[in-house]
């Protein structure tokens, strides 16, 4: 990137304040500014640094008014956080350059790649397989057989995307992530052993969602695992077959969900938080870390904690009161004491 202040003021809807024909070429955090680098200040908790930084300029808020002087170019746009968001994106992808075919990667003469594909070295593509334009294959993809994936895709290395998989468009998945891995389907039989139960579906993840590293999505029994539009999964998670994950949901890392389960629009999930199988819950709820939930949510919005899992409130309650059972404990044993004292006369 090298632009100067004006310049991205005026790609961005805003206003330059102070020297806007200063050049940019990188970005910076705002407490270790330096020449030629562009900062943002979103969180006023860090409205200090902006009277010190190094920075060239600096992305606020239109309605920000310093206390101090100010030696920085200031950029003055609606949401200096969307903003940078957005020069990032737009500037410093490099995904964004990369298109053809590798050496020693492997496309099957049945597999169609749309314009501007890009696929890694050690990469395979099997018969049958769709990527749509611009989307950009890693090395050491495995795409199985008539998997489709969208277009502006981003599919890190080492990822597996197993047989009839789809994923839409502006998706990116991040390395070593396995999609349609067999659901956890095991039929006990008389002598007690287990019998494979075959997994016959898919995995289908709708637009715009981001998967993090090393997560696993279990293809169905029959039908389909969906991951909704907007979704956002962290590092390390596991859904199960059958699933459904409601749209712009958020889970962290280390969190698991257990067969059949029906997850609402617009949770928030921390975490290690761990979800029974076969329940629903419904849109907008936030579970703390390490919640676990073992029935059915049909209240929207809400939060909760604990486990099991109650109301968030309910469950700062009775944290509250652990926290005093020792001193309850001693209580109780002095009365014990003063009690047998005067039955023994």
């Amino acid at each position: 990137m090298q632009i100067t202040a004006q310049e991205l003021a005026v790609l961005l809807g805003g206003t330059a304040e102070g020297n806007a024909l200063v050049a940019l070429h990188t970005v910076a955090k705002i407490e270790e500014g330096f020449s030629g680098a562009l900062s943002f200040l979103a969180n006023p908790k860090y409205e200090e640094h902006i009277y010190e930084t190094g920075s060239s300029a600096v992305l606020v808020k239109k309605d920000f008014t310093p206390t101090k002087p100010i030696h920085t170019c200031l950029i003055r746009v609606d949401d200096p956080y969307a903003s940078f968001t957005f020069l990032l994106e737009k500037f410093s992808n490099p995904s964004a350059q990369l298109v053809g075919l590798e050496p020693m990667s492997y496309v099957d003469a049945g597999a169609q790649l749309g314009d501007s594909v890009y696929v890694g070295a050690f990469a395979y593509i099997s018969k049958g397989a769709q990527i749509g334009a611009k989307s950009k294959i890693y090395p050491q993809v495995f795409v199985g057989a008539n998997v489709k994936i969208g277009a502006n895709c981003i599919i890190y290395p080492g990822v597996k995307i197993y047989h009839d998989c789809i994923i839409g468009d502006n998706c990116i998945i991040h390395a070593s992530t396995v999609i349609g891995s067999d659901g956890f389907g095991f039929a006990p039989l008389p002598d007690r052993s287990y019998k494979k139960i075959p997994q016959t579906g898919n995995v289908v993840i709708e637009d715009d969602v981001e998967i993090g590293s090393n997560t696993s999505i279990d293809r169905a029994t029959m039908g389909s695992t969906i991951i909704r539009k907007g979704v956002k999964l962290d590092n390390l998670i596991q859904i199960a077959h059958n699933v459904e994950v409601g749209e712009h949901s958020v889970m962290a890392g280390q969190s698991g969900v257990a067969g059949s389960s029906k997850l609402g629009k617009y949770l928030v999930i921390g975490g290690q938080v761990a979800i029974a199988g076969h329940l629903q819950i419904a849109n907008g709820n936030q579970f703390g870390g390490q919640s676990g939930v073992n029935s059915t949510i049909k209240d929207e919005n809400k939060k909760w904690f604990g486990t099991p899992v109650q109301e968030l409130r309910d469950a700062l309650r009775v944290s509250a009161v652990n926290r005093r059972l020792p001193e309850l404990l001693n209580r109780i044993e002095a009365l014990e004491k003063e009690l047998n004292a005067i039955k023994n006369g």
